[in-house]
């Protein structure tokens, strides 16, 4: 299973995602699934990935593929509009679960992928836009600024409650990793490393870096999270007999 969510907001877009692939629980690995492609200065994209590993990284490969192309080949450098490069995403994706549907199909398997595709193109403001596998897509709304993917339901009331356009891009990371840590806690196949990208707008470059399993910071964050969640409950009004009805008696 994956975890990975993206945020826009005023200041820019925050970026965050796990690592864990699990095939079983004897055939659990680590792989990337935050990819930063900037093919020509005026454009930047980030894509994350969910769903089949195998038809991620033919996506992938296809992509490099038709860069290192002609000019006349659409790829992420020709595209106008960011809105292209998730429809163009989304074919890739399409063709490549489309090609090994029938296979997979003998075995049990699902073969599709689904992406959030963020970014810039040009003189456009920053997006983040989710690529389903059928290949279209959707924005962020204003209501509800930030796209999951993958295990989303355990960290989504996180995102909800905290996430604001306006917030800063300093607190906006720490819901998401609120958020992440949620998830990890309930679902085991989910886990770090974690992969966390920082936009900021007009900056032309995105900020990246990873957080291990044994950061001292993740650490803290944990520590921090379990104490405020006890003490919020704590802090909880108490039960008494008068708000509740028995059951038996219907007093």
């Amino acid at each position: 299973m994956t975890y990975c969510l993206a945020l826009r907001l005023d200041e820019g877009l925050v970026f965050l995602a796990d690592t864990r692939t699990n095939a079983g629980v004897d055939n659990v690995g680590t792989y990337r699934k935050m990819h930063v492609l900037q093919p020509t200065p005026d454009r930047l994209f980030v894509i994350e990935s969910a769903g089949s590993l195998a038809t991620t990284q033919e996506v992938l490969d296809r992509i490099r593929r038709d860069l290192a192309a002609d000019a006349a080949t659409e790829s992420l450098a020709t595209v106008g509009h960011l809105f292209e490069a998730a429809l163009y995403l989304g074919r890739l994706s399409h063709e490549v679960a489309s090609a090994h549907r029938e296979a997979l199909r003998e075995v049990g398997a699902d073969g599709t992928a689904t992406f959030i595709l963020g970014g810039h193109v040009g003189n456009e403001l920053p997006d983040i836009l989710l690529v389903y596998p059928e290949g279209n897509y959707i924005r962020a709304s204003d209501e509800r600024p930030f796209l999951q993917i993958g295990e989303s339901k355990y960290g989504k009331f996180m995102l909800e409650l905290a996430v604001q356009a306006d917030v800063d891009l300093v607190t906006a990371a720490k819901i998401a990793l609120g958020s992440m840590m949620s998830t990890a806690s309930a679902n085991l196949s989910v886990g770090p490393p974690y992969d966390v990208g920082i936009y900021v707008n007009g900056a032309r470059t995105i900020s990246e870096f990873r957080i291990e399993s044994h950061s001292p910071l993740l650490d803290k964050l944990s520590k921090v999270w379990e104490r405020q969640l006890l003490n919020g409950i704590a802090e909880l009004p108490p039960i008494t007999q008068d708000d509740v009805t028995d059951v038996r008696t219907g007093a």
